[in-house]
């Protein structure tokens, strides 16, 4: 019995040495992917702004081993959803509002909305002043202030031209301001 007991031993301490090493070069294939798709969702050069090569960035894993949230620093930047797209954090808005070009997933409002969604609130149509062409329902968007600061991060409720058109509503789904 004892010398099964150390083979098992022996053959854990194996195994576990093994996939740590399988899971740096995992983390790394799965960071790759991971750009690619933040590339995909936000516009080219988002999955260098949101995952800058070199950088140490922490990938929290559900229990099958999926991607699920990823930290940099101990905050959060993005969390990844079972249908393959990206929710932003204040963290990941942070690095995409720095490394894209405006108006590239904007939505601009003015001084009259602002203290509110810095804290969280919904941005509502009325309040638009501006927003990126190529918004639809449903897209990962930046609250941004009309002088450039960004205020938040949410989910666009309306496309593009109905955040301009329409004259009431709920344009962006705040989910976090950057006072929250």
């Amino acid at each position: 019995m004892s010398d099964d007991s150390s083979t098992r031993a022996t053959q854990t301490d194996r195994t576990e040495s093994e996939t740590a090493t399988v899971d740096r070069g995992r983390s790394a294939r799965d960071l790759d992917e991971l750009r690619t798709v933040a590339d995909y969702q936000f516009g080219a050069g988002a999955g260098q702004a949101l995952f800058p090569p070199g950088e140490s960035i922490e990938i929290r894993r559900s229990t099958c081993g999926r991607p699920r949230q990823l930290y940099a620093d101990n905050e959060r930047l993005v969390s990844y959803r079972t249908d393959g797209r990206f929710t932003l954090a204040i963290g990941g808005g942070r690095r995409l509002h720095a490394g894209l070009d405006a108006p590239a997933n904007q939505v601009v409002v003015g001084d009259e909305s602002e203290p509110f969604v810095r804290e969280g609130s919904n941005t509502f149509a009325k309040f638009v002043a501006e927003v990126d062409s190529q918004i639809r329902p449903g897209d990962e968007v930046l609250v941004v202030h009309e002088a450039g600061d960004l205020l938040a991060v949410g989910r666009a409720e309306l496309s593009a031209n109905g955040m301009v058109a329409f004259g009431s509503g709920m344009a962006v789904k705040v989910r976090e301001g950057v006072d929250d």
